[in-house]
């Protein structure tokens, strides 16, 4: 008797989501199966990796990044295009850092024209992140929106305090949402909800979960991603089938496993190699959960996690 794979039936898909415009434009979503398992339906589009650019040279970083990176680190728009000509970033994401009112406290016109330069230097989509001051993040990505009219930004983080702000600014101006809940599916649902009941199309809005890095409650974090997923397609909820992106680099570099030098912890190996090392298994479990857009930082981890995916999905 002949004998065949089960097939798993799936009622749902993800919707997929468009960023950028033109040429350059990148879908993300549109999966009728869990992650990899294209044996199950149709994964139409393969995770994505956005490189980080931050809007002034950060400081206290580990010699790994700063000696991989180099001067481009000053400089927003020339930093943009190592990470799409050299690094090969399928998109861009600008961390406006400097905005925060407890830091540099930039103007929102200062952080508009840094994404501007950083639009006008590549080719491809941009994610646009705030500095996580819900106050402060609405009025900048309110300017952004504004000034970069049409280019269909991805603006995030929008949370239940400035979701307001954001979609309101998204949607008069032509761009993507994403809405960023503390690893809670009920309460990432319900921002959704609420996102779309001020008119904003399902299909421009992408779920940031949140995440720990590995070691740091990653695996919670998983849990609530592949929950989201299962609710999407065996379920067929409706406010669960957005795209989801894991801002991963900032998680992965705080780590003391990333940072402390080996002279401090010689039992933990070479501080280069186990920095990337530890970004780029950050990366592949999120990728595993569901990530469509995997935001990181290294270039050589970045090349590590490409290298997986390409695996992953040629089985």
């Amino acid at each position: 008797m002949p004998y065949a794979d089960p097939v798993e039936q799936l009622k749902g898909r993800i919707r997929e989501v468009v960023l950028g415009d033109g040429e350059g434009a990148v879908t993300v979503g549109g999966a009728a199966a869990l992650p990899f398992c294209a044996f199950d339906g149709e994964l139409p589009h393969r995770p994505v990796i956005a490189m980080e650019v931050f809007d002034a040279a950060p400081a206290g970083w580990p010699a790994a990044l700063t000696e991989a990176l180099g001067d481009v680190m000053g400089d927003p728009a020339a930093w943009a295009k190592a990470c799409v000509e050299q690094y090969g970033a399928d998109m861009v994401c600008v961390q406006l850092a400097s905005t925060d009112p407890n830091g540099a406290n930039a103007s929102p016109d200062d952080a508009a024209a840094t994404v501007r330069s950083v639009v006008d230097a590549v080719s491809v989509p941009v994610v646009v992140y705030g500095c996580g001051n819900a106050d402060k993040d609405g009025e900048v990505l309110k300017k952004v929106a504004e000034a970069l009219s049409g280019v269909r930004l991805a603006l995030g983080p929008a949370t239940e305090d400035n979701y307001k702000a954001i979609t309101a600014a998204a949607l008069g101006y032509g761009h993507v949402v994403i809405a960023e809940t503390p690893i809670d599916v009920n309460m990432a649902k319900q921002l959704n909800i609420l996102i779309t009941q001020m008119g904003l199309d399902a299909d421009r809005i992408i779920i940031d979960p949140s995440t720990g890095s590995v070691g740091y409650g990653i695996e919670y974090g998983y849990t609530v991603m592949e929950r989201l997923r299962l609710a999407a397609l065996v379920q067929n909820d409706d406010m669960t089938q957005m795209p989801m992106i894991c801002n991963l680099g900032k998680e992965a570099w705080r780590t003391k496993e990333a940072r402390a030098p080996q002279d401090e912890e010689p039992a933990w190996g070479d501080a280069h190699k186990r920095g990337i090392l530890w970004e780029a298994t950050t990366a592949i479990t999120l990728a595993l959960g569901g990530a469509d857009v995997l935001i990181m930082r290294h270039p050589a981890a970045i090349a590590t996690v490409r290298k997986a995916i390409d695996g992953l999905l040629s089985q």
